[in-house]
């Protein structure tokens, strides 16, 4: 358990405001960037990683993209078209999930 860099965790400033005014709670991401336990504090809101799972893009349901301040998951898959050049949706592409919450 320690302190992490929140920009680490969350790529962008979009998804950093999301969290920091409660529109976000989880994020995916292709490596794990935290562990359970783990803080990071935005604008001096302390937050700590609640959840780490590794799972598939498969696995993903339109509850995940909302948690990612997405309206469903075909928004979520549009996002990360724009976000990653050459992107292609595969459902057996592993990711990792980190949840987390303000303290």
């Amino acid at each position: 358990m320690g302190e992490i860099d929140p920009d680490d965790l969350l790529p962008s400033p979009r998804m950093r405001e999301g969290v920091h005014e409660g529109e976000v709670s989880q994020i995916h991401r292709g490596h794990r960037y935290a562990e359970e336990g783990d803080t990071f504090s935005i604008d001096g809101e302390t937050f700590a990683v609640t959840d780490v799972t590794e799972r598939t893009l498969g696995d993903l349901t339109d509850e995940d993209a909302r948690a990612e301040g997405m309206a469903d998951l075909e928004a979520y898959e549009r996002l990360l078209e724009r976000a990653h050049e050459n992107f292609e949706w595969d459902d057996d592409s592993e990711v990792v999930r980190h949840r987390f919450e303000r303290r």
